[in-house]
């Protein structure tokens, strides 16, 4: 039996297109590419020894696995325009929040969906620890957050949405 996420697949439509991007690439530019070597080294004879033969059907079977995971999450995913947001005095999907913690450090942070993160840039998924603790705050809320370090607390500095 298959367990449904504890919350939606949300992404921006920007990670959305880059999804599609990718999916795209895979098979209309990489995967022809791959059976074209395939086919070619084929024909020299001996599969057993042939390394392009053999590289290429493993490279097919990941790009196939690859194409197989970009079309679930395509099919999962649901589409959510941050700059729709109707009530922007609070943290939901989509929002830039800045935070302070409790030694006065601030921390912007973008909540967007798990297949669009990227801590290094501060782009926070969705179903992460400090997104979901800031989910629904208002400027001036204080949150907890276990965090692997231990537990940490942080205020709501500012909130916003894409104009």
């Amino acid at each position: 039996m298959v367990m449904a996420a504890p919350y939606p697949n949300y992404i921006t439509p920007d990670g959305f297109a880059k999804l599609r991007a990718d999916y795209d690439y895979l098979l209309g530019v990489e995967r022809p590419k791959i059976v074209e070597v395939v086919s070619w080294a084929a024909g020299n004879g001996d599969r057993s020894e042939n390394g392009d033969y053999l590289y290429g059907r493993k490279r097919m079977r990941e790009i196939d696995g690859q194409l197989k995971r970009l079309s679930k999450k395509m099919k999962d995913a649901r589409v959510v325009d941050p700059r729709q947001q109707p009530d922007k005095s609070r943290v939901y999907f989509g929002a830039t929040v800045t935070i302070a913690d409790e030694d006065d450090n601030h921390r912007v942070v973008t909540i967007v969906g798990n297949d669009e993160t990227d801590v290094d840039v501060g782009r926070i998924g969705w179903g992460s620890p400090i997104a979901r603790a800031l989910r629904g705050a208002a400027v001036g809320d204080l949150r907890r957050v276990m965090l692997p370090a231990g537990e940490r607390e942080y205020e709501v500095m500012a909130i916003a949405y894409p104009v």
